[in-house]
C-alpha cells in the first residue's frame, strides 16, 4: 500500500495541458471531492467551499483573468476553492454550531468558545486577517484532492495566478462570505510528464532526538 501511494506521488505533477476530449467520471470526481470534504481544518471550522465548473463558456470567460493559463479551459473539471470569511466569526453563531456537533456539556462548550475567540482575537479582527487564515487551510484540502486524484490516475495543477477580485465578480461571490483562494483543475494529461525534480531527503529532513 505504501508503495502504491508513493507511485501516486511520482505520478502527480503540475499538468500544464489537459486532454480536452477526456472527461472525468462522476464517480471519480465525487471521490476527489469527498477527500476534500474529509480534510482537517483549524478548530474544525471547515471554512471553505468548492465550486465545480464544467461549463466551457464559463471556463473561457475566466481564463483571461487567470494569466491565460490553458489548464483553465482544457481541464475536465475546474474546482474553484473558496475561503470562508463570515462563517468563522463568533458573531455568526456558526463556530458555536461546529463545536456543538461534539455533544459536549454547556460548560465545556463555553470554554471552547472563549478559547476560540481569545486565541484568534487578532486573526478574527478583520476580513483580511481571516482570509489569510482560512485560505491557508484550503491548501490542506487541495493537497488531499491532488493526492487522491493521482492515486486513481487523474492529473491536476494548483493555480494561484489570477486576478482575484475580477474572478470573484464574475462568479458573483459575496466577499463577506467567501473569497477566492485558488483554482484546482483536474483532467488527463495530453503530454508526457516532465521529470520530477526534488531535493534529496537528507537535505530537507532533519530528525531531532
Amino acid at each position: 500500500m505504501k508503495k502504491k501511494f508513493l507511485e501516486a506521488m511520482d505520478f502527480r505533477h503540475a499538468c500544464k495541458v489537459f486532454d480536452k476530449e477526456k472527461k472525468i467520471s462522476d464517480e471519480d470526481i465525487r471521490f476527489i471531492l469527498e477527500c476534500a470534504r474529509k480534510s482537517p481544518s483549524s478548530f474544525g471550522m471547515e471554512a471553505w467551499k468548492f465550486l465545480v465548473i464544467t461549463n466551457q463558456e464559463l471556463k473561457e470567460k475566466l481564463q483571461p483573468f487567470c494569466w491565460n493559463q490553458v489548464q483553465i479551459t482544457t481541464c475536465s473539471h475546474l474546482v474553484v476553492i473558496l475561503a470562508g470569511i463570515d462563517s468563522v466569526k463568533p458573531a455568526s453563531t456558526l463556530p458555536k454550531k461546529r463545536f456543538q456537533r461534539r455533544n459536549m456539556p454547556q460548560e465545556k462548550l463555553d470554554f471552547y468558545l472563549d478559547l476560540y475567540a481569545s486565541h484568534l482575537s487578532e486573526t478574527l479582527s478583520s476580513d483580511a486577517n481571516i482570509y489569510a487564515w482560512t485560505s491557508k487551510q484550503t491548501y490542506i484540502a487541495a493537497a488531499n484532492m491532488m493526492s487522491a486524484a493521482a492515486f486513481i490516475g487523474i492529473d491536476s495543477c494548483p493555480i494561484e495566478g489570477f486576478e482575484k477580485e475580477v474572478i470573484e465578480e464574475i462568479l458573483g461571490l459575496d466577499r463577506t462570505h467567501y473569497q477566492l483562494a485558488m483554482f484546482l483543475p483536474f483532467g488527463y494529461r495530453i503530454n508526457e510528464q516532465s521529470p520530477q525534480l526534488r531535493l534529496d531527503f537528507d537535505e530537507i529532513i532533519e530528525f531531532i532526538q
